[in-house]
């Protein structure tokens, strides 16, 4: 009557242990259902808040001028309009504004276009 108990005990053990190590090799993926990703921060790091509108981009992004300030004030002229970060520009938002490179994102995607000086 013990070895049965026992026996009974080990298999559960087993079971249970079996099943937690399966359920733990699964890997989640994130289905955002074109929905905003909720990882992406809704402020800027000077407290604006960064519009997500989903509207098309007009035409492709050209980068063509950066006004940088190492804290945090800085601007670049993006499709002849000036704009900082949280400012959109067609469906892109301005993600990050460095020395050299604006970067974007737009649908969770971030793009990072370069400055080239002229004769580059």
């Amino acid at each position: 009557m013990l070895e049965n108990k026992t026996i009974i005990l080990i298999f559960l053990f087993c079971f249970f242990f079996c099943t937690h190590c399966v359920a733990q090799e699964q890997r989640f993926t994130y289905d955002s259902k074109g929905k905003r990703n909720p990882f992406i921060a809704l402020l800027t790091a000077d407290g604006r808040l960064i519009k997500l509108d989903k509207e098309e981009a007009k035409g492709d992004l050209q980068v063509e001028g950066i006004i940088f300030d190492k804290r945090g004030r800085s601007y670049a002229i993006v499709n002849s309009s000036v704009v900082g970060i949280g400012d959109s520009v067609g469906a892109y938002q301005v993600l990050k504004i460095e020395n050299n490179k604006v970067v974007f994102i737009k649908e969770d995607k971030i793009t990072e276009i370069e400055i080239h000086k002229e004769g580059e």
